[in-house]
């Protein structure tokens, strides 16, 4: 009998579109002999939608009339286990769509990929791929990433966080960049990633500029010193806090040396003969990267720590910063679900797609087994006693 593997892509985030590019890759290396793939679109709405059109990536160039050859859904917990049913219910006939085994978040972007959706996933009880609640939250949000792995030794770049309440004293916000660091900077959103709202500021004007900028896409944006003579470097992850490997290491390549990589260069184009783009498939990179053997192994030997260390699960892609000035290496940030999951990192070593997403699949059911040898009661007959607790409750 085949597996019923939900595979939920979309929601609530500026990496919408990301999300559907890398979840129709995915969708089409799926083992379907062993897999009963189920796809599960969130729009931005936040609304559940399944149909057999949504493995079609050409078919989202109209999703209104997409939507219209679809059923819109919901899951709920049931005897014991998860099932998808229809939303707008039948009076008559059944509204079960599927039972649903396990799921598999495609998603980029916060409300989804921020732990979000996990625990929604996790309040089912439903077996689900990637990572668990709190490493997406931490991997999400850059300044505690940071401060994490700062306090346990990682090499991070220093950074100042603002929020957006203080845009009324931008100005003083602006005093603080220049007195620790000085120009440049890079400003980012604290928890976007695709390069949303990141931009580089070399003065005051700049600076204002930047920050303005990066407030429309979050409540909470972060300034940190621009690396001058920066090399991009990135790594794939895969495994769990036990047991983890890392792939080969990549090198981004940028138009200049003072652009940083835009939306666009990552994700726009490429669609070719298939239609639609291929998400980060399609960067112009350097595979392995032009670096040392020795800055080869402390990329990946540090990529595997920090995934081990932030309690990881499933496959990641750790960015870093290679000073060639200084010939030092900082950890950028982490994606917990990188756009296409960087199988492109993982081919070089011999592993074909189809078994990442498998190893991964099998992840989150040795996690699933894991969880469920804790104990979730406590026996008590607290509510059998008898008497009146009040309206407070039997705290004293």
């Amino acid at each position: 009998m085949k597996i019923n593997l939900a595979v939920l892509f979309g929601g609530r985030s500026v990496e919408h579109e990301v999300s559907v590019i890398s979840a129709v890759q995915a969708m089409a290396s799926i083992n379907k002999e062993k897999y009963n793939v189920i796809p599960v679109y969130m729009t931005k709405d936040s609304e559940f939608w399944t149909g057999e059109k949504l493995m079609d990536i050409n078919a989202f160039k109209d999703i209104p009339a997409l939507l219209k050859e679809c059923t819109e859904c919901v899951f709920v917990r049931s005897e014991g286990k998860v099932q998808l049913i229809r939303q707008k219910m039948k009076k008559f006939g059944s509204n079960l769509i599927s039972d649903v085994d396990v799921a598999f978040p495609i998603v980029h972007g916060t409300n989804v990929e921020d732990g979000a959706l996990q625990g929604y996933l996790q309040t089912l009880d439903l077996p689900y791929v990637g990572c668990d609640v709190l490493a997406s939250a931490v991997g999400m949000d850059k300044f505690v990433m940071k401060i994490l792995l700062k306090d346990a030794g990682f090499p991070v770049l220093d950074c100042l966080r603002f929020s957006s309440f203080e845009i009324d004293r931008i100005d003083d916000c602006a005093d603080k960049v220049e007195a620790k660091f000085g120009y440049p900077v890079i400003v980012k959103p604290i928890n976007l990633g695709s390069s949303v709202g990141i931009s580089k500021a070399n003065d005051r004007s700049g600076l204002l500029s930047s920050m303005e900028e990066a407030f429309q896409f979050a409540d909470r944006i972060l300034v940190e010193p621009a690396v001058v003579q920066l090399k991009e470097i990135n790594c794939s992850v895969v495994g769990d806090s036990e047991e983890a490997e890392a792939s080969v290491c990549e090198e981004p390549v940028q138009a200049s040396e003072d652009d940083i990589l835009s939306f666009e260069q990552k994700y726009v184009g490429g669609g070719g003969k298939s239609g639609g783009s291929k998400g980060m498939a399609t960067l112009k990179r350097k595979i392995p990267a032009e670096i040392t053997a020795e800055q080869d192994e402390f990329v990946r030997k540090t990529a595997v720590e920090a995934f081990r260390y932030l309690g990881c699960c499933g496959v990641t892609r750790i960015d870093f910063m290679l000073d060639m000035a200084t010939d030092k290496i900082y950890i950028n940030e982490i994606n917990t679900i990188p756009g296409s999951l960087a199988f492109y990192l993982w081919e070089p070593k011999g592993v074909k797609y189809t078994e990442l997403l498998e190893r991964m699949i099998q992840l989150s059911l040795k996690r699933y087994r894991q969880a469920e040898k804790i104990n979730y009661s406590f026996d008590t007959n607290i509510l059998s006693m008898g008497g009146s607790f009040g309206s407070k409750g039997s705290k004293s």
